[in-house]
Order: C-alpha cells, then structure tokens, then sequence
C-alpha cells in the first residue's frame, strides 16, 4: 500500500479533484478521502477528515463563486436546508475522534456503494426537466428556471439535510456526494441548480466542521498538505464549473454512479480486511 506521496503531486491531485467534485457539485471529499487513506494509512481518521473538509471548503467556495455567477444557485432553498446541515455538521466533526480507523473505512465504504447502488436503479437516467414554454432543454437552467412539474419538497430536503451533514462531516466527505442524489432524486430539483446550491451548502458545513478539528487540536496535523491541495482544488473549481456548462445532467449522474460504486467497493473491501486480521 502507498504510504507517502511527494508534495509536487499534491496540487495536481487537488485540481482534479477540484475539477470534478465542481462538476457534480459534490466538493471532491468523496474522491478526496479514498485517496488520503490509501496515501496515509497510518493517519487518524480525525486527521484525513480536517484535511477533506478543508479542501472541500476552499473547492466549495470557488465553485460557489463561479456558480453564483451563472445564477444556478437558489439561495432561498440553501438558507433553510443549511438550518438542519450546519448542526449535523458540527455534530459529525465532534464524533470523527471516536471512530477506529477500519471502522471509518468500512462506514465510508458502505455509503458511497449504497448511494451509488441508489442511482443506478434508474439506468435511464431521467432527471428532472424545466416544462417553461419556450425554454431551451440543452441550456444548463438558472434558478428561475427551476420548475419542474413538481415543486421541490423543501421539509423533506430540509430533515435529510440533518443527516447528510452529520454523516458527510463525520466521514469528511462534505456531503455534495449525498446531498446532490438525494436533491436531485427524492426532493425534486433541477440536477444543475442542485449542484450549484449544494456547493453555497457544502462551503458553510465544511467550515463548521473544520472548526470544529481546529478547537479539538486534529487540524495542525495536516495544515501543509491542506495548503499543497487547496492551491489545486481552487483552479480546479473554476474549470468544473466551466465543463458543467456542456456536460449533460444524465451523464453527470452516471458518472457519479460509476465513480461511487469503484470506490466504495474498495473502501469496503479494506475496512473488512482490516477487522478479519
């Protein structure tokens, strides 16, 4: 297993994950953590999980930034689901500690697979569409366009947003890989303007959930490597924002399926192995 990895590298893997997390408005913990663990495996949980939500925090906020300059974001809908996201957020950052190291693989593992499994059950991929008369289907849609023939369930969002931002910020995940599924598919909105308001969402939890590693002394432990990725991450926001523009919902959510269910299998996997030994 990779124990270490040069620091010159650190800023490419933070684009990438950038770029990505941006485009799917997830925020890139969910690539992110995999990846710290497999880098780090003698590293605590509480460690790698500042470390995420940190980089998820500076993803988060460029991608927000670029968001909101398209006028995706539907800040109504973000102000009251971040009322249940910040204190489970905060919550899940305060129970990180406790958590033995093949558990949290295990836990992580068994979330990412379950959600991937939870998307595929709609191989055909139909999102959500604007009904407006004479709205342009190949056009990304602004917040005003977020009509769907169902208003979204905002007390339905709002509940399931408390325990995506306790179990996101536990993991370190930052939630968007939770929260962008479940936005799109249980609570009833458009998957762009989903991601863009999941981002405004994301940047808030994250920074609750980092203080909450900084007062608990977690955070130092990885300042460096923190600053090494943000450089990337930042740069690579902006460009996912830009893909996001031609890249099609469907294939947004397949690739999400695809990347989630690669990964979670082989978090699994270790955090089995791990307990069996």
């Amino acid at each position: 297993m990779i124990a270490v990895i040069h620091p010159v590298w650190l800023p490419i893997l933070g684009l990438l994950v950038g770029a990505l997390g941006t485009l799917i408005g997830a925020g890139g913990g969910f690539i992110l953590v995999p990846v710290l663990l497999l880098l780090y495996p003698r590293e605590d949980p509480d460690t790698i999980a500042s470390i995420s939500l940190a980089v998820v925090f500076f993803n988060a906020a460029s991608g927000s930034i670029a968001y909101a300059r398209m006028r995706r974001i539907d800040y109504h809908a973000a102000a009251l689901l971040l009322l249940t996201t910040v204190p489970g957020s905060i919550l899940g950052a305060m129970t990180t500690s406790s958590l033995d190291r093949r558990l949290f693989d295990a836990l992580l593992g068994a979330l990412l697979s379950v959600t991937a499994a939870f998307l595929l059950i709609h191989p055909e991929g139909e999102l959500p569409q604007s009904d407006e008369p004479g709205a342009n289907r190949n056009d990304p849609p602004e917040v005003s366009k977020n009509s769907n023939p169902k208003r979204p369930k905002m007390g339905l969002g709002i509940g399931l947003s408390g325990i995506v931002g306790y179990v996101s910020s536990l993991l370190g995940i930052g939630g968007g890989i939770v929260h962008v599924p479940l936005l799109v598919r249980v609570v009833g909105f458009d998957v762009h303007v989903a991601t863009a308001t999941s981002h405004l969402i994301l940047a808030i939890t994250a920074l609750s959930g980092i203080l909450v590693h900084v007062i608990g002394g977690a955070f130092h432990r990885g300042l460096v490597r923190t600053a090494l990725l943000a450089i990337g991450v930042i740069v690579g926001a902006q460009l996912g924002a830009k893909a996001s523009l031609i890249v099609h919902g469907r294939w947004i959510v397949r690739s999400l399926a695809v990347a989630l269910g690669l990964v979670g299998i082989r978090l699994l996997m270790i955090g089995l192995k791990g307990f069996v030994e």
